[in-house]
């Protein structure tokens, strides 16, 4: 039976810093590095043996996945990075302190930018210096100035469906490394959570979510490696 492992990067920079980081790019911390490890450790000690991987453009991604496929002795295994993996684009709070921004704006508004399941943030004005305009890995892409996380699932499941299922329909053990964000996307999915619910599930760094799938590619349980 097909198997999907979902992984957020390990700590980053901003995560310690506690900053909106979305579509920004930001390296794992020391910490985000020994999660990474430790999450490769594990799926290696629990028999898990991915055949194909899929991961974002974003570097605290990439590098947790081929830091825990290092430590499985897999680093052979095929990779396909992708944008509709990113995480959600937080606009015009890219970069901004989270308690500095709760400070200035209430911490009622921020919450709505931040959990609620349609409303973005405001958008990232033009001449910011996280315009990514100019970055060659979204070369002839239409990059978003903000997104909610309606927006994150409206890009996610449509590349899910065409890149990511095919390979599980065909039997095998798939893990994605990605973001808060565009896996909560996927959990959406896979676990039939309501609009309302899902705001409020947290994914933690670093820790390997396992769904057992059947045939039809129904999940089942899903469950931290961890924990079992």
């Amino acid at each position: 039976m097909p198997k999907l492992i979902l992984i957020r990067h390990g700590q980053s920079q901003w995560n310690l810093e506690n900053r909106f980081t979305g579509w920004w790019d930001v390296d794992v911390t020391e910490q985000g590095v020994a999660e990474a490890k430790a999450a490769g450790q594990l799926m290696k000690a629990k028999g898990i043996t991915p055949d194909i991987c899929f991961t974002s453009v974003q570097s605290r991604a990439i590098k947790t996945l081929n830091l825990a496929l290092e430590e499985m002795g897999r680093l052979w295994v095929p990779v396909t990075k992708n944008w509709h993996l990113n995480e959600r684009h937080y606009g015009g709070l890219t970069g901004l302190d989270k308690a500095e921004t709760a400070a200035k704006h209430g911490e009622a508004q921020v919450k709505i930018w931040r959990r609620s399941f349609d409303i973005p943030p405001p958008p990232l004005e033009a001449g910011s210096p996280y315009d990514l305009s100019s970055d060659p890995r979204y070369a002839g892409i239409a990059i978003p100035n903000t997104e909610s996380l309606k927006d994150t699932i409206a890009r996610v499941l449509p590349y899910w469906e065409s890149a990511i299922v095919p390979e599980l329909e065909a039997g095998k053990t798939v893990l994605i490394s990605a973001h808060g964000n565009s896996l909560r996307a996927l959990v959406k999915h896979l676990s039939g959570i309501s609009d309302a619910d899902i705001t409020g599930l947290e994914i933690p760094t670093g820790q390997p979510i396992v769904f057992d799938l059947d045939a039809e590619l129904n999940a089942g349980e899903r469950y931290y490696l961890s924990e079992r």
